[in-house]
């Protein structure tokens, strides 16, 4: 994948590890973490802070508050999914309110795309 990273975005990728939201924190350490491949968290990519990124199956995973789904943010989510698409990686977005309620099924969604990505690379 040929991405070249906005270093000036490291420093802020670093805060928002530290500072994970609730539902960031909830998929991290009860799912993700515990995944036996490689998982990123907020890990630049082009001009980008993806939530997570998993570099073996080419997905990155959203977590969308409830700015994303005002219209700026949808804009906004549109053009950075076409350019992630560009790099032949898959965004899957969440909201908050599925992790919260349906982590389940979220976590299921996850590892399905992970398993469908790593048999068509």
């Amino acid at each position: 994948m040929n991405k070249t990273n906005n270093s000036k975005l490291t420093g802020n990728a670093k805060t928002l590890r530290k500072n994970m939201t609730k539902e960031e924190r909830h998929l991290w350490y009860d799912f993700l973490k515990t995944l036996p491949i490689t998982v990123n968290r907020q890990k630049v990519i082009g001009n980008y802070i993806v939530d997570f990124y998993i570099a073996t199956a080419k997905l990155v995973i959203e977590l969308d508050g409830s700015q994303h789904y005002e219209e700026k943010g949808v804009e906004n989510d549109a053009k950075r999914d076409e350019f992630f698409n560009s790099l032949g990686v898959k965004v899957l977005r969440y909201s908050n309110l599925d992790v919260n309620q349906r982590f389940e099924s979220v976590c299921q969604d996850i590892l399905n795309n992970i398993n469908t990505s790593s048999v068509t690379s």
